[in-house]
């Protein structure tokens, strides 16, 4: 990667030399003209694009009237919003806060505030190896990879990591009486778009009614429309007891949500938790917008399609290629596991013009917008195909 101009800018972030100063539906510019398109969507977040009309004009004329209150008072849009997102979920209230990892903040809270009120001194929650839950320090220790957890120990005691996919494994751990919940993504995003196997959610569901643990799910990347349904574990027919959201609810305004079902929706009593920015009346008059553009007739159809076309795509062009091992996806959220690290594709495509991303070292992750065209899709598969063929005759 290029060097980076200097700044006063801390520098955990390792940025690309490049700064993007207008968006139009699925394309970003720079400041010298250039255009981009995006397959990453600002890691999963402006799942409508760049600039929507609609949005554009939602946030425009609530910035005229009103920003932010506080939660000391009621929030007409807040209400609103809380109403829409319980129903579509089937689940009973809601908390507003800013990002997924305050939306997994509050729900690992919640588990605990569980399990302190029914006696139990040391309340554990089960987590997955692979996992990211995000970077507070709760978070940080609810997510299974050591790699993230280097340099901030100790970590907060009462997290159990196990394997993602095998609900063999779940049933000793479930038994223990101090483990209150369980904690996972139904697809793992940043784990490099890990999908479980066939029915693993409804199995995890069975588990955690059987031995009565919470069941929490975290769509913050898989949800608001990202696998071709509202929510990832919709393909499974379930309702979990704690569900997460953030990043494409939105649509690059910071909102996050922790929606909890009427059995745990009394935990968080007055003073227990709380959030300054959660839920004003601009992020959520935007999140009641996105939510209404994406229930539209078709709109989450066009996601199953372009996503299907693509993957059919990749899985014809890249399917002699030595280098590539697995491809896997649902809905627009797709990675393209190698056998190698290829973290140098991301500059190698941005300088095509190609906005992609690399998980866990070896992983080609695509989360473009939702609002995808056929022609983009497979313009990105033809981008993609191509650097990977290249990646693969200099290995």
């Amino acid at each position: 990667m290029n060097s980076q101009p200097k700044t006063k800018i801390m520098g955990n972030y390792q940025r690309l030399d490049v700064s993007f100063v207008k968006g139009d539906r699925v394309y970003l510019f720079d400041k010298k003209g250039r255009k981009y398109l995006d397959a990453l969507s600002g890691i999963a977040v402006c799942g409508l694009g760049h600039a929507h009309p609609e949005l554009v004009e939602l946030l425009t004329n609530q910035a005229k009237d009103l920003w932010h209150t506080s939660n000391l008072y009621r929030i007409e849009h807040q209400e609103i919003l809380a109403e829409v997102l319980t129903d579509s979920a089937k689940m009973d209230s809601v908390f507003f806060c800013n990002s997924g990892a305050e939306a997994n903040e509050a729900a690992i809270k919640l588990c605990r505030k569980f399990g302190f009120d029914n006696g139990i001194k040391n309340p554990t929650i089960i987590t997955m190896k692979g996992s990211f839950h995000g970077r507070t320090m709760a978070t940080l220790s609810a997510t299974g990879n050591e790699k993230v957890h280097h340099g901030f120990s100790p970590l907060l005691s009462g997290f159990k990591h196990v394997e993602f996919g095998n609900t063999d494994v779940l049933k000793s751990y479930l038994c223990n009486p101090d483990v209150v919940a369980l904690m996972v993504e139904p697809i793992q995003g940043e784990g490099g778009i890990k999908l479980p196997p066939l029915n693993y959610l409804r199995k995890l569901r069975e588990l955690c009614t059987h031995y009565r643990k919470i069941l929490v799910l975290d769509e913050v990347q898989s949800g608001i429309g990202r696998t071709g349904f509202l929510f990832a574990h919709q393909l499974d027919g379930i309702v979990p007891d704690v569900l997460t959201l953030a990043k494409g609810l939105g649509n690059g305004i910071p909102v996050g949500a922790c929606l909890v079902n009427n059995q745990y929706s009394g935990i968080l009593g007055s003073g227990t938790h709380g959030s300054t920015f959660g839920g004003n009346p601009l992020v959520c008059k935007v999140a009641l917008g996105v939510l209404k553009i994406i229930n539209e007739k078709a709109f989450l159809g066009n996601v199953t399609n372009i996503g299907t076309l693509m993957l059919s795509e990749f899985r014809s062009r890249l399917n002699n290629i030595a280098i590539v091992k697995e491809i896997r996806g649902r809905g627009l959220m797709i990675g393209i596991e190698l056998n190698k690290d290829c973290g140098e594709l991301v500059k190698k495509a941005l300088d095509r013009g190609l906005l992609i991303n690399v998980a866990s070292g070896n992983v080609v992750r695509l989360l473009p917008p939702l609002i995808l065209s056929e022609d983009e899709g497979l313009k990105i598969v033809e981008e993609v195909t191509s650097l990977i063929e290249s990646f693969n005759g200099n290995a």
